[in-house]
């Protein structure tokens, strides 16, 4: 059977778009599977789900889809973006400057280790198992980042520079990233809801669905806007994640 014309053999189009292997990479390094312990934290999720903020479908649409407009969902979107470009470079005086910034922006000790913890463990979990296809600045940049004297340290890393620093090494386009970024980070939060509401798959199905358009706007923005422009608003979810670390009963680290 002959591959149509229009198709690489990852089954993107050709032409353009993901490199030889690129989508496999992405495809893998989003995967729930993917070895970063991603359903071990919900966030700040479960306080507002203990508390009666979030209790059905549509709450907890309402609830992620802020969360993805105006709080970490688009400023990792933002830091991802930048992140990759200046890793695209090799440019690691700016790279670890926004590494510094992404750890700055954590508000609460939780959403500190979520990130970092994450972070880490994806950039381990890339070093030892998903060697870049090519030789480019970028990858020479994630060798340095990853290993030798001066790599970063254990807990240095957050989860959107880890994701940054390896996609440029992989050479794959920013857009497509920031938009399997959000939906890996908004598919964690369903799934983190389906167990603790708890809400039926069906229902969770269709609040990611739904999620979508929002994942493209965020997603659209970012590619667009300056470093100066990162923020954001969601106070409730921050302050969801200070409460949640003397929850009393608790299925999540976050």
């Amino acid at each position: 059977m002959t591959r149509p014309p229009c198709m690489t053999p990852d089954g993107g189009p050709a032409g353009g778009g993901l490199p030889t292997g690129g989508l496999h990479a992405l495809l893998a390094w989003m995967s729930p599977s993917f070895p970063v312990g991603a359903y071990t934290y919900s966030h700040g999720l479960e306080r507002v789900i203990e508390d009666g903020t979030v209790f059905d479908a549509a709450t907890l649409y309402a609830w992620l889809d802020g969360v993805l407009r105006h709080g970490a969902g688009r400023s990792d979107a933002v830091l991802l973006v930048h992140a990759m470009s200046a890793a695209t470079l090799g440019d690691e005086k700016a790279f670890r400057e926004l590494l510094e910034l992404s750890l700055a922006l954590q508000p609460s000790s939780e959403r500190r280790l979520e990130a970092g913890a994450q972070g880490d463990a994806f950039a381990s979990a890339v070093a030892a198992a998903w060697a870049p296809p090519l030789e480019t600045a970028a990858s020479r940049l994630f060798a340095r980042l990853t290993t030798g004297p001066d790599a970063v340290p254990r807990g240095g890393w957050t989860y959107c520079a880890a994701l940054a620093a390896s996609a440029a090494a992989w050479g794959l386009p920013a857009g497509t990233v920031v938009s399997a970024g959000l939906h890996a980070f908004a598919a964690n939060l369903v799934s983190a809801a389906v167990r603790a509401v708890p809400l039926g798959q069906t229902d969770g199905q269709r609040v990611l669905s739904r999620l979508g358009t929002t994942i493209r706007i965020v997603a659209g923005e970012a590619l667009l806007a300056p470093l100066s422009d990162i923020g954001g608003c969601a106070f409730a979810a921050d302050i969801a994640s200070m409460n949640h670390e003397t929850q009393y009963t608790r299925l999540f680290r976050s």
